[in-house]
């Protein structure tokens, strides 16, 4: 690894809509990256001046933190790859398509000694993180339910849409809010899930809507709802955590204010439109930080995995018709 004072160096694997935002965050660190991508690189690269590697191995070789920013069922194989190397990792969420192939890379990266750092970046959303520690400090009493919603235009590439080769609305996108409900409300022992339209052999037609349902170790129970919309339709997120003493809640259509980020009035897309608390450089602040200090960062390896978990028991739950399944 680089010296103490010297710039990281980062390696990505993966030129898809979230590299961008990678780039940008290890830039703002003055870290040296560069870039591996089996589709074209290329404009990606000429955007952020970074140098495109001939190959994902000698791209490894050559850095200090590998992030694996491609599909879902890549980020086992490329995490073995990079933790043989004794590099540390940063993957991009969920941290693979089963529970037992996230576990088996957490436990990997534990025993090489490497760190392992799951892509969470809602918990690095101010709106989410001022949530989290009011209910921390007891702000509204003892935790009684929680609600959040996630929707916006669907993805384009069509890997995204198909169950089997590790897409799927709730595993790709409502992962972000199922971590939101582990975080807040403590690990789920029951899981309910529904999807509208089902899927038809693993394939998803759009628009397509689901609720996925947690009943909490401590009697919490969550409620998510999400969908991937039309093309037209504006990425918009809610929240609402309510207490014996009160409700605390956050919609990103209505809120302006510095704190959670410009409007998002008019925006469209797939993806968070940025905002003014700059969650992704938040993010990898923090694992950079972790890495130069030895603390824990915000997201530990196991809290991917137990956000993969839910996502497995959801799926499970529609194969059963929306029964309740153990968590």
């Amino acid at each position: 690894m680089a010296g103490r004072d010297a710039p990281l160096r980062v390696g990505l694997l993966g030129a898809g809509g979230i590299a961008a935002a990678h780039l940008d965050a290890w830039q703002a660190l003055g870290a040296e990256c560069i870039l591996f991508s089996r589709t074209r690189p290329e404009a990606l690269a000429a955007r952020f001046g970074v140098e495109i590697a001939d190959d994902a191995d000698g791209l490894i070789e050559r850095v200090d933190v590998v992030g694996i920013l491609a599909p879902t069922p890549t980020h086992p194989e490329f995490a073995r790859r990079a933790i043989a190397q004794g590099k540390h990792i940063v993957c991009e969420k969920p941290l693979a398509v089963s529970a037992a192939d996230a576990r088996r890379m957490a436990d990997a990266a534990e025993a090489a000694g490497v760190r392992l750092f799951p892509a969470h970046v809602v918990r690095y959303f101010a709106a989410y993180r001022r949530i989290q520690q009011q209910l921390a400090a007891g702000g509204i009493g003892a935790l009684r339910s929680l609600r959040l919603s996630r929707s916006g235009a669907g993805p384009s590439s069509t890997w995204f849409y198909d169950e089997h080769a590790g897409g799927g609305l709730i595993r790709d996108l409502l992962v972000h809010d199922i971590d939101q409900a582990l975080w807040l409300a403590g690990p789920a022992v029951s899981v309910s899930a529904r999807q509208d339209p089902p899927s038809v052999d693993g394939r998803l037609a759009a628009p397509v809507t689901a609720t996925v349902e947690l009943t909490h170790a401590n009697g919490v129970t969550t409620r998510i709802d999400g969908g991937w919309l039309g093309e037209e339709a504006p990425f918009r997120t809610t929240i609402e955590a309510v207490g014996s003493d009160g409700t605390l809640a956050h919609d990103s259509a209505e809120t302006t204010d510095a704190d959670a980020g410009a409007s998002r009035s008019g925006e469209v897309g797939y993806l968070p439109p940025p905002t003014d608390d700059h969650p992704y450089r938040a993010q990898i602040a923090d694992f950079a930080d972790a890495l130069r200090t030895g603390r824990p960062a915000r997201v530990a390896p196991a809290d991917g995995v137990a956000a993969v978990a839910v996502v497995e028991a959801a799926y499970a739950s529609i194969a059963a018709g929306g029964a309740a399944v153990p968590a």
